[in-house]
């Protein structure tokens, strides 16, 4: 079966971040061009997150592919973003994240992923479903990495409240993991 279009709109974001994570790590005083580069880059990334998701509503095109997909291309970019961005904290030196927020946000990502996986080896199934506070979340964190990349000063107070959503968000999530690992499974017999 072929990819629909929004699934490879959502295949050409995770085709972007190899190379926002190069364009980040080659950002320097005298390549201040890559910080430019990967700003854009990740504006297309987040631009296409909303187009994909959009198409898929709109043409009747969720599929199995896509509920996979899309939330493993978020999970990519913003936790290359992250990391990369922390790992290049010597250039950002007016504003750059912290170690402590980087792990609380990456702790939560492989923990979902994680759990995830669990859920999907133990019944079997896995349909994972963006809820109101993960979106929040996810638009929380977008802000907290576009605020690094502009070195907009006042960025540090969304890490505050990207961290609180992070933490609710992920509490939320473990909750229906849990209740997912919990349902009866019916028997073929």
């Amino acid at each position: 079966m072929a990819l629909t279009f929004a699934n490879k709109v959502t295949v050409g974001r995770i085709l972007i971040v190899p190379f926002f994570i190069a364009t980040v790590m080659y950002i320097s005083p005298q390549h201040e061009y890559f910080r430019w580069l990967a700003l854009g880059l990740f504006i297309v990334a987040v631009v296409s997150d909303i187009i994909d998701g959009y198409i898929a509503r709109i043409r009747g095109e969720k599929t199995k592919a896509g509920a996979i997909l899309d939330p493993l291309a978020d999970k990519m970019l913003l936790m290359s973003a992250f990391i990369c961005l922390y790992i290049k904290r010597g250039y950002f030196t007016d504003i750059h994240f912290p170690l402590w927020f980087v792990v609380a946000i990456i702790s939560r990502d492989v923990m979902l992923l994680l759990g995830s996986m669990i859920i999907q080896l133990t019944t079997g199934k896995l349909e994972i479903e963006a809820n109101r506070s993960g979106k929040f979340t996810a638009f929380l964190q977008i802000v907290c990495v576009l605020g690094v990349l502009l070195r907009l000063k006042f960025t540090f107070v969304f890490w505050y409240v990207a961290l609180v959503a992070t933490f609710i968000s992920g509490v939320i999530y473990i909750k229906e993991g849990i209740k997912a690992l919990n349902e009866p499974t019916v028997s073929g017999n």
